[in-house]
């Protein structure tokens, strides 16, 4: 499934409109395996519990879909060469709220 997903994101040839809606699908799909169906799946006993969590420790963790910040994404935005219109970072970077 993985091999699939990641030959799918491949062949979008770089487009990255189509590898946003891929990346919200998959967060769209981990939301709702979460809430529909690992929920339902949880232990309903101690020792079960245990050994879940005891997995979820030793293999890696929480699953968790990291999201980019917004200033990683203004940093491929270039510096505006002549007679060019600031970049969309260069209006931004005196904000110190962001992210």
């Amino acid at each position: 499934m993985a091999n699939d997903i990641r030959e799918l994101a491949e062949g979008q040839g770089g487009d990255s409109l189509a590898l946003l809606a891929l990346l919200r699908l998959l967060e769209g799909l981990h939301q709702e395996i979460r809430d529909n169906l690992f929920q339902d799946s949880l232990p309903d006993n101690r020792q079960a519990l245990y050994n879940l969590l005891r997995d979820i420790e030793t293999t890696g963790g929480w699953p968790y879909i990291h999201k980019m910040k917004l200033q990683a994404l203004l940093t491929n935005l270039q510096s505006p060469q002549d007679g060019e219109r600031p970049s969309v970072q260069s209006n931004f970077s005196s904000n110190k709220n962001l992210s």
